[in-house]
């Protein structure tokens, strides 16, 4: 039977009550996370547990896996938007919009490939046929004599 006054499960903090490090002992360090050890802002154990959850048969997924599957998430959210927030900027506005991340991901070659899906309230890519511009060669001089 534990002791009073325990709860039995994991602490994050100090077993001491008043906080301070006993005399001759450490004090524990503060808990760290594991985005935090991996330099991270995504949340590694969140994606752990999903992929987990994902798996068929209760295959184990390894620590490193969740921590590169951040890695990957966050640079691609990164990178989609930097160049979103370039798109609004380039429309002088500070906020980025579904346009805006449909202009990014159709203009970088590799994200749209990565990305095949329809954009909700994207609109279209500016785009006009060369056959539909009006330009000097087109229309053709008549001769004054005729």
């Amino acid at each position: 039977m534990p002791p009073k006054g325990t709860s039995g499960g994991k602490s994050k903090s100090s077993d001491v009550p008043n906080g301070n490090a006993p005399p001759g002992g450490t004090a524990k360090t503060a808990a760290q996370t594991r985005s935090a050890k991996a330099g991270l802002q995504f949340p590694v154990g969140r994606i752990h547990r999903y992929l987990k959850q994902r798996t068929q048969h209760n295959v184990r997924i390894g620590a490193k896996a969740a921590v590169y599957t951040s890695a990957i998430l966050e640079y691609l959210t990164a990178e989609v938007l930097e160049l979103a927030g370039n798109a609004s900027k380039d429309m002088h506005v500070k906020r980025i919009t579904p346009r805006h991340l449909q202009l990014a991901i159709r203009g970088d070659e590799e994200l749209d490939t990565l990305v095949r899906a329809t954009i909700a309230g994207g609109g279209v890519l500016p785009f006009i046929h060369k056959a539909l511009t009006h330009s000097g060669k087109a229309i053709k001089n008549k001769p004054e004599g005729a």
